[in-house]
């Protein structure tokens, strides 16, 4: 069998958790077969059938953050409006083998059926009044809508890669419509279509749609088509175990990417919503390509945690690869500081990004911290810093000045023993000169290691700092 995914979002909005959790899991799939020889495709089709709440916006963003993630998809995404044409020909196929009808009921008729299904407390059920009566009943100037003529005895059987073996008797299921009375096709009928011509050989998505595959399944039967696998993901919940909603964190891509969360972080996160392999918490995407499969899928839903998802967000930032790092910050940094922002701002970014990781838990804090490696002299002193530049601090801070200027090394060793030096011969403590020279330095009271601040910026711009602090105060 070729192995072939999609992933089919409807673009109503933003391209949810949910929803990327599904992409993820189809990705993998298909990258996981693809790698070991049975094919492995992944396709995108946006189902945006219903055209007054589809929007293009929704659609960029569905691609922008598809593309965040890295979950990059073969050949070009398929749009479902497109294919109408193709819809409503299998419905034709379908009416010319008798596996479809024509049905005529009014709207207050529909509105009856569902008043009387109320009173006797079922679901509403289409009756079938139009199942098998002659055309020639057929009202004048009405346009039919077009419905499967579904079994009405036996067994509808979905054997789930997830959920395992269900049934659902055929009794218990109307016949759907597949055209409504505009020629416009109906998702369930278009999803099957637009599945068997894609050569979908795997349906992963999210078990809200299980009853759906009931229905699907007729629709490939009456067509003499093969269905596809069916595995249907459990959904997530929030940390309290109710639907996942907005304040459990269930935002769209983008909104995480503005958080500062890494896209190989969410998708770490999100692989183990579900998914586990062992007791691994961190799975790189190469790990995660070679493990993945449906096997391993829990059938419970999974929880989203925000808390784990920021600290498996810090593992990836304080072990991330430090020039990409540089790469992502630099323009936030000059978007941030305009004018304000040193010509050597880069370079002493680089030089500090190891102290700085295992200090941010997020992109944003790394950017917040990296500000003092980026800041152009003179600085503005915050009221913390600006306090400790006070009449004994800069006392000690010149006496510092002179010991540092004749200093051999530049390195943080050789400045460690600098300035534990002058504090034994001034007979003050640590704090008290390493407290102000942290405060000249970057503005601040909160930094990195104050030794390996002044290895970052070196000698002259170091010195050029202190000078400026002793000269302004």
């Amino acid at each position: 069998m070729t192995v072939i995914t999609r992933f089919a979002p409807s673009p109503t909005g933003f391209l949810h958790i949910g929803g990327a959790r599904t992409a993820l899991f189809n990705w993998l799939f298909a990258m996981h077969h693809q790698r070991h020889g049975d094919g492995g495709k992944f396709l995108l089709r946006i189902e945006d059938t219903d055209r007054k709440r589809s929007t293009q916006e929704a659609v960029d963003a569905i691609y922008d953050g598809m593309k965040w993630l890295g979950l990059d998809w073969d050949g070009e995404a398929i749009s479902q409006f497109s294919r109408v044409e193709r819809h409503q020909e299998v419905v034709e196929e379908m009416l010319t083998a008798g596996h479809a009808y024509k049905c005529y009921c009014s709207p207050e008729e529909l509105a009856e059926m569902r008043e009387i299904a109320r009173a006797e407390g079922r679901k509403m059920m289409y009756d079938g009044r139009w199942r098998d009566r002659d055309a020639s009943d057929a009202p004048a100037g009405v346009d039919p809508v077009i419905r499967l003529k579904a079994p009405s005895d036996g067994q509808t059987v979905i054997r789930d890669l997830v959920q395992g073996e269900v049934s659902v008797e055929n009794e218990t299921m109307d016949d759907m419509v597949l055209l409504r009375a505009d020629g416009t096709p109906t998702y369930m009928l278009a999803v099957v279509v637009d599945d068997h011509d894609m050569a979908i050989s795997h349906v992963i998505r999210g078990d809200d749609h299980f009853t759906n595959a009931f229905r699907q399944s007729q629709i490939f039967n009456a067509m003499q088509w093969a269905a596809p696998e069916f595995a249907h993901i459990p959904l997530i919940h929030g940390a309290d175990g109710a639907k996942l909603s907005k304040r459990h964190g269930a935002l769209g891509v983008d909104a995480y990417r503005d958080m500062g969360f890494l896209p190989d972080a969410v998708c770490n996160y999100l692989l183990r919503l579900g998914w586990s392999h062992g007791d691994e918490e961190i799975i790189s995407r190469d790990q995660a390509v070679e493990w993945f499969g449906l096997g391993a899928v829990n059938k419970g839903a999974a929880r989203f945690d925000m808390d784990k998802l920021t600290a498996t967000n810090a593992h990836y930032i304080q072990n991330g690869d430090d020039e990409a790092l540089v790469r992502l910050i630099m323009p936030e940094l000059h978007s941030r500081l305009g004018d304000k922002i040193s010509p050597h701002a880069e370079n002493w970014v680089r030089g500090g990004i190891g102290g700085l990781k295992p200090r941010a838990k997020t992109v944003t804090e790394l950017i917040e911290k990296s500000e003092i490696y980026a800041l152009a002299r003179p600085l503005s002193y915050d009221e913390k810093a600006g306090k400790l530049l006070d009449v004994d601090g800069l006392k000690n801070l010149n006496g510092l000045r002179r010991k540092l200027e004749d200093i051999a090394a530049w390195d943080e060793d050789s400045l460690d023993a600098c300035v534990r030096a002058f504090t034994e011969e001034a007979g003050i403590k640590m704090g008290q000169v390493a407290q102000p020279l942290r405060a000249a330095l970057t503005g601040t009271t909160v930094s990195p290691g104050v030794f390996e601040v002044l290895a970052v910026f070196g000698r002259d711009e170091a010195l050029g700092r202190l000078d400026d602090a002793l000269t302004v105060s």
